[in-house]
């Protein structure tokens, strides 16, 4: 029995040691893209229908706003930002919200909604915004094209990311915030679209933001993966109807992060259980190779697995614990 306590004080000193890191690291997460002056955006009326005619109309009022944001950019001298803004104003892209606002906000959609049997709401997890959501965007078209016909995946860029060496990265708190706009987000989804199926597909920290949406009835699935913790010790724990799946790239260094969770005097440190260990109890899909910023890599096992899992059928390789 010995050998607990010193597990326990191994965790702890792990975990320390992260935190020091993460505190050390806070100037770098200082020096993501600063606060550029964005337009307040038009408040939004709920999706009522997914129609063509009703999709359009709201993709049209984003555009506005992307544009307005754009000139604000540019006038501020930003060019790199307005650049980027410009791009998003394609009329070819489709977004459901727009906030240019600090990091922005974005929730835009890859494929037809108005014709989607299969919606995934993709979720990001650290350092992710406008400066980086290229990168995110890119993921996305990936999943949707792996998807197939039918299918339509939403970048939900709905919450100010924690940068990946800050102290928020290893608290539960940027979730906390986060998770109840993506609960009345796909709450707003699936009254919009009544016969789709929804999968919160969710990356590194924003596995966090989705174990605490995930009661939302309208999930079916949700998918971990990278994921450092959810910061609940079980998948019953998630009291959600929806089958939680998780999975993690074997060169993924998350791997290495302090599984634990520990409750001090300002608040909570760590993001507890492994979500791919057994006594989480998730249904674990094989994840390849790869490493932490891979599973959306066309041709990869993850990939295929998580638009496999997306769109309701049994991932290959099915890792699942007895």
């Amino acid at each position: 029995m010995a050998s607990r306590p010193r597990t326990s004080r191994l965790r702890r000193t792990l975990l320390a040691a992260f935190v020091a890191a993460s505190v050390a690291g806070a100037v770098s997460a200082a020096a993501r893209p600063s606060a550029v002056p964005a337009p307040v955006p038009a408040a939004l009326t709920p999706l009522g229908s997914a129609t063509p005619a009703a999709l359009a109309e709201r993709y049209g009022a984003q555009r506005d706003g992307i544009r307005a944001a754009e000139r604000m950019a540019a006038g501020h001298g930003d060019r790199r930002r307005a650049a980027v803004l410009r791009g998003m104003a394609d009329p070819a892209r489709s977004f459901l919200f727009f906030d240019g606002r600090d990091d922005g906000r974005i929730a835009e959609v890859f494929g037809d909604l108005s014709r989607a049997e299969r919606i995934a709401v993709l979720v990001p997890g650290s350092d992710t915004g406008l400066g980086t959501y290229e990168r995110f965007r890119t993921g996305a078209t990936a999943l949707q094209r792996e998807m197939g016909g039918r299918s339509a995946v939403v970048a939900w860029l709905g919450y100010r990311t924690p940068g990946t060496l800050s102290p928020e990265v290893v608290t539960p708190d940027r979730a906390e915030d986060a998770a109840p706009e993506l609960q009345e987000f796909v709450r707003e989804l699936g009254g919009a679209r009544q016969t789709a199926r929804i999968s919160l597909v969710c990356h590194s920290y924003g596995s966090a933001v989705c174990a605490r949406a995930a009661r939302a009835p309208e999930v079916a699935d949700i998918v971990l993966y990278g994921s450092p913790g959810v910061g609940y010790d079980n998948a019953a724990a998630l009291r959600t109807r929806a089958t939680v799946w998780a999975g993690r790239g074997a060169d993924d260094w998350i791997a290495d992060v302090p599984h634990t969770q520990l409750q001090l005097p300002f608040g909570t440190v760590g993001l507890g259980r492994d979500p791919v260990s057994a006594p989480f109890g998730a249904r674990v899909f094989a994840a390849g190779d790869g490493g932490h910023s891979d599973y959306l890599k066309p041709g990869s096992l993850s990939l295929s697995n998580i638009a496999r899992i997306a769109g309701g059928q049994t991932p290959a390789e099915d890792g699942r614990h007895a």
